[in-house]
């Protein structure tokens, strides 16, 4: 059960970092959808697992990436560790509409927050434009994509708790 659970997280936090290279332009900068199989692992995985398969894709997406904000991405996929947690447990417990609502709130808002005394009120004010954007689009695409994923593959992974 336990190599199941490893093999799962590697293959989501795998996920995460490929989805960061599906890039779509905007107005604010480029958005990427990094984060959407992290939200889906919340279907398959504890809660833990999917704290550490967000954090993970996260630092191989931003190692893509060229790391642009040096060691603050260590910050940030600890936030992100964090928010995907709780979004699992929120999950697990049931409450499908609050999860999302969390998710968007505690990243689109929440996790940029240090930013604006780390590195400047300026750069907080906008990021945080392109981060709402690119948390709702996730959060859309995984919205849309769990519950058939998880129809799909019921009973194919097993109950992994």
């Amino acid at each position: 059960m336990r190599l199941r659970k490893l093999t799962l997280t590697a293959l989501f936090a795998a996920l995460c970092a490929v989805g960061g290279f599906i890039k779509i332009p905007s107005g604010v900068g480029s958005l990427a959808l990094d984060t959407v199989p992290a939200l889906l692992a919340a279907s398959f995985l504890p809660p833990v697992f999917v704290g550490i398969a967000s954090m993970t894709g996260h630092l191989a997406s931003a190692m893509y990436a060229g790391f642009p904000l040096g060691p603050f991405h260590v910050l940030i996929a600890i936030e992100m560790m964090i928010i995907l947690y709780v979004f699992a447990r929120l999950h697990k417990a049931g409450r499908h509409a609050g999860k999302w609502i969390f998710f968007v709130i505690a990243n689109g808002l929440l996790a940029p927050l240090p930013f604006y005394f780390l590195i400047s009120p300026a750069f907080f004010v906008g990021a945080v434009p392109a981060i709402l954007v690119a948390t709702a689009v996730n959060a859309v695409v995984a919205s849309v994509v769990m519950p058939v994923l998880a129809k799909a593959a019921a009973g194919r992974f097993g109950v992994v708790r």
